[in-house]
């Protein structure tokens, strides 16, 4: 006799939603869209400006992971590191994510209309963008790349909103994210490689081997600090901005040498704790070096 199970509640699968969407990575994109609006702005932007920022970040984001679950909800099924997840183990209900996913975009769109026409125009790119990097890695071992991208879209998006144009500065920031993001995407796919192999799915791994992986990770990861300071060169920053870069290269290389050390079990400390610490800790040296010079 099959048991049955009792209706969630509406806290309860919102937990479960949040739980899904892995909310706290947020972090990892979070502090770079506020790097953006810091440099536009030359300082601490209005309020008003960095709620609709904030606002228009978390609707992208957490739509962007309900619709990536939703599409890979039959090969998380199959997979042992995923199969925990709410939606194959039944406790979301599809239409349920799919609701939130959509709810999630409209309030994107809807915090791009409140900054200005811009960003208003570009929202439908970003959506469509994270919604085809969910379907990438059927098709082409650059899905890391893609994604890079999606999240390269922050600082650039928070320096439209704050000035209502491209510059050079963000695309070079954007850069360096996207290649932040793709390094440490490479080095995560890592735990799904034979997986991904006996499922037809690509990845560079998958396509190199694991360690020529990790080489293609390490010089994505040595170009970012880089980039960086190019950013600061094209901005005329402060000593503070590039202080904050010995930590961010320290760390990146804390996060190389301790896979190569202890292999795929600390995979996960690598991945949240050290990637979340480099996107605080330059969003930290650039505010500070930015209130320093641009006082006013």
């Amino acid at each position: 006799m099959v048991e049955e199970r009792k209706p969630l509640g509406l806290f309860q699968q919102l937990h479960l939603f949040l739980e899904l969407i892995k909310f706290p990575h947020t972090i990892f994109a979070l502090p770079f869209a506020l790097t953006g609006a810091v440099l536009a702005a030359q300082g601490i932007p209005e309020g008003e400006k960095i709620f609709w920022i904030l606002v228009a970040m978390v609707g992208a984001r957490t739509g962007a992971m309900a619709v990536n679950r939703l599409v890979d909800m039959d090969l998380d099924a199959l997979n042992t590191r995923t199969a925990q997840r709410a939606l194959p183990r039944g406790l979301l209900q599809p239409f349920t994510v799919l609701a939130m996913a959509i709810f999630s975009f409209a309030l994107l769109v809807f915090a791009a209309a409140q900054l200005n026409r811009l960003c208003l125009l570009l929202s439908p790119l970003a959506i469509g963008l994270t919604v085809f990097y969910s379907y990438t890695k059927r098709f082409t071992s650059f899905s890391h790349l893609i994604l890079g991208l999606c999240l390269a879209c922050a600082p650039i998006g928070a320096w439209i909103a704050i000035l209502g144009r491209v510059d050079l500065p963000p695309l070079v920031l954007g850069l360096a994210v996207l290649l932040w993001v793709a390094g440490f995407d490479i080095l995560y796919s890592l735990t799904d490689i034979e997986f991904d192999r006996a499922h037809g799915l690509y990845s560079i791994p998958v396509r190199l081997g694991d360690k020529a992986g990790m080489r293609v990770s390490l010089v994505f990861h040595a170009a970012v600090p880089i980039l960086l300071g190019i950013v600061g060169q094209l901005l005329q920053l402060g000593s503070l901005y590039y202080v904050g870069l010995v930590p961010v290269v320290f760390l990146l290389g804390y996060e190389h040498a301790t896979l190569r050390r202890h292999g795929l079990k600390r995979l996960e400390t690598a991945f949240l704790n050290v990637n979340g610490l480099i996107s605080l800790i330059f969003f930290t040296f650039t505010l500070l070096d930015a209130m320093l010079i641009f006082p006013g």
